[in-house]
């Protein structure tokens, strides 16, 4: 995979550009910045894309995050530069290189969720991916992912697929970039693309922003159209945007579920003073994220912002059901999914029985949770419909009750613990998380940079109610304005 990547690399920059190319600092360039400039006429699309591709020629094969590019990239780059010429250029991301996690299915383009099961392309695009051909993006190729979004064994390690291997963290490399978006997070911390896109059933955009140092938003259930992307649970799964910039996330969620939310990603850090934040501060976990919180809020009050501790209810009662929920859920949507892609696997037990013969698969650990999946209840089992019940009603409830009684703007929360090491016999050794009621509630959530461990970044996350995704973003982009806390990646080889 990687060697035919590497040729594929080769192939699109065979053409070299007629004149010298354009000085670029991709890690802390925006959306808007690369605008004014092609608007201008100092930089062209084409000229952008040749600069990822460089730069993926250039880092991946430290990162092994790229799975596939699209060949058509530079054909997609130089109709973007045609329209803008023409005054015709259709939305913000015209011209704007993206990463699509390989969940999302991309005709003709590798779409495996990971899995050598899944060697035959999908005939056609999912729903967000034509959306953003027709905002005018350039599809630059597909990223690796936790294969089947991390729900395959309870021994699993984040960031491994049998298609794609190992992704690294760019911050350190033998650690560990976690979350089933992985490979969208470390892509985009190493400026392999300006923004990708990833996907979330619970932690999987936020905790991979935050232990790459990157933006990843988790959006309100529904904004986003499911339809092609491959599923874990259609109670819980949303694509999001993920970048090195609040405002890139926001322009690129605009082309993913319609509105603007631009606005918002642009709020200057005086936005803060007069707002109400709770803290979530899961303190003990984790005295490097503790610290962190700590500076945040420190930030926050010099900004003028008022800052209440608060504890979320029900968090026991959520997670006693939250994952049996989904383990039946995942059968009934994913075997759902597989009857609309080209192929012969159609069922959680044919999956089971390929990775049994298949050399690869199960090389790094098993298939515990497949094996549950294949014997899960049918969604018409009341004792799941009660476990769905519970999860999402409480978690909207620990959300909701928190702001209106506190009378909160947004709640705050340390995303991530320092990333550990990449440990197969051990698999994942997560510590610290608050993504869940956001996750079962369907409400937004966003991650942000927030400092650091040593070399490893730590996030903050702002989340709050139904559909209030500008306002999150609009708190993100002002705690990113106030702190600047995000630093670009030094591709250590491990902890000094």
């Amino acid at each position: 995979m990687r060697s035919l990547l590497a040729a594929a690399v080769a192939v699109l920059l065979v053409a070299p550009p007629a004149q010298a190319a354009p000085v670029l600092d991709l890690d802390r360039a925006t959306i808007p910045h690369l605008a004014r400039r092609m608007d201008a006429g100092t930089l062209t699309a084409v000229d952008l894309t040749r600069a990822y591709l460089r730069r993926i020629h250039q880092v991946d094969g430290r990162v092994r995050s790229v799975l596939a590019l699209d060949p058509t990239a530079l054909d997609q780059a130089a109709a973007s530069d045609r329209r803008r010429a023409q005054g015709r250029t259709l939305s913000r991301m015209d011209g704007i290189p993206v990463l699509l996690k390989d969940n999302i299915d991309t005709g003709g383009l590798a779409s495996t969720a990971g899995s050598r099961a899944l060697t035959v392309p999908p005939r056609q695009d999912a729903e967000l991916v034509t959306r953003l051909r027709e905002a005018g993006a350039v599809i630059l190729g597909k990223v690796n992912l936790s294969e089947w979004a991390n729900f395959r064994s309870t021994r699993s390690t984040s960031g491994w697929s049998a298609v794609g291997g190992q992704t690294n963290n760019p911050h350190v490399l033998d650690r560990n970039p976690c979350g089933s978006s992985s490979g969208s997070g470390a892509a985009v911390a190493a400026s392999l693309a300006q923004v990708a896109v990833g996907t979330e059933t619970d932690g999987s955009i936020v905790c991979p922003a935050g232990q790459n140092g990157v933006v990843g938003l988790k959006p309100t259930l529904g904004l986003v159209s499911g339809r092609g992307v491959v599923p874990l649970s259609t109670e819980q799964d949303t694509a999001g945007p993920m970048a090195r910039h609040v405002v890139d996330a926001a322009i690129l969620m605009s082309a993913l579920g319609g509105g603007d939310y631009a606005a918002a990603g642009s709020a200057g850090g005086n936005a803060l003073r007069g707002a109400r934040i709770g803290v979530w501060r899961k303190a003990g976990a984790s005295p490097e994220a503790d610290l962190v919180v700590q500076r945040s809020v420190d930030a926050l009050r010099r900004a003028g912002a008022t800052v209440v501790d608060v504890d979320l209810p029900y968090q026991d009662q959520i997670d006693a059901v939250e994952f049996p929920a989904l383990t039946a859920e995942f059968k009934h949507d994913l075997e759902r999914y597989l009857a609309t892609r080209p192929g012969r696997f159609r069922t959680v037990a044919d999956l089971i029985a390929f990775n049994e013969r298949d050399p690869v698969e199960l090389s790094r650990f098993g298939q515990e949770l497949f094996l549950a999946a294949r014997d899960a209840p049918p969604l018409t089992d009341p004792a799941y419909q009660e476990q769905r019940r519970t999860a999402t009603t409480l978690a909207r409830r620990s959300i909701d009750e928190v702001l209106a009684g506190q009378r909160l703007d947004v709640i705050m929360a340390p995303t991530n613990s320092p990333a550990w090491k990449t440990d197969y016999a051990a698999g994942d050794a997560y510590v610290l998380g608050t993504s869940t009621p956001a996750a079962a509630a369907g409400y937004p959530n966003v991650s942000v940079p927030a400092g650091f461990a040593g070399p490893l970044p730590v996030g903050v996350s702002f989340m709050a109610g139904h559909r209030a995704d500008a306002k999150v973003l609009r708190f993100a982009a002002a705690f990113e304005q106030l702190t600047h806390a995000r630093r670009a990646p030094r591709y250590l080889t491990t902890l000094p």
